[in-house]
């Protein structure tokens, strides 16, 4: 565990953004654009944050969360690798009417709409629809409901978990989440099967 070297705390990590990072990283090589700037949303213990930025030189990440705790870890993270393409964190409240930047080339999620009302998702898909460019890439990470598929055991399982904590969150239907981009233009552009039942779904802006 990394160590806040001001304070000579430990940093909250995840471990399942441990386990992810590196097969996430290999589908946003090929799917995020050469430059500028990709914001992620629900940044959480930065660790995503952080590893891309290193892979990725080319293009500027904006962390963002809405949590105070998290932004403090956030801050924390980006000062042990001061990379010049990792700016500072943001609070981002996805449902607010205007989000802190005008423009960003690319929006990244990662396992935010399972944990969220249904109105974070809408409000991250009209906020999205709002900045991005022609083309520009929404990227989604999680688990996904597909009504083409069975459903893996251990996502019921999370699924009834996430009910039983507030009833408003839970794995969301992948075809109730494209018809809710398209009503902003953002068209479906590709699904990807990644590790433990876990999805990547690309929507363009139209």
């Amino acid at each position: 565990m990394e160590l806040d070297r001001e304070r000579s705390l430990p940093l909250p990590e995840s471990p399942a953004a441990e386990r992810n990072k590196r097969p996430i990283l290999d589908v946003l090589k090929r799917v995020l654009p050469p430059s500028g700037t990709v914001l992620e949303i629900a940044s959480g213990t930065g660790q995503h944050a952080v590893y891309f930025a290193e892979a990725l030189p080319g293009l500027e990440f904006q962390p963002s969360d809405i949590d105070e705790a998290s932004l403090d870890g956030l801050r924390a993270r980006r000062d042990l690798a001061p990379l010049p393409n990792l700016a500072p964190p943001v609070v981002l409240d996805v449902r607010a009417p205007t989000w802190p930047l005008a423009s960003a080339a690319a929006v990244l999620c990662i396992n935010m709409i399972h944990i969220a009302p249904w109105a974070a998702a809408e409000g991250l898909l009209r906020g999205a629809a709002a900045i991005l460019p022609a083309g520009g890439p929404l990227v989604l990470y999680g688990p996904f409901l597909r009504a083409e598929v069975t459903t893996a055991p251990s996502n019921v399982a999370f699924d009834q978990s996430l009910k039983a904590r507030d009833p408003d969150w839970g794995i969301r239907r992948l075809d109730e989440v494209t018809a809710a981009a398209r009503v902003h233009d953002l068209r479906f552009d590709e699904l990807v099967e990644m590790p433990a039942n876990n999805l990547i779904v690309v929507y363009r802006r139209g």
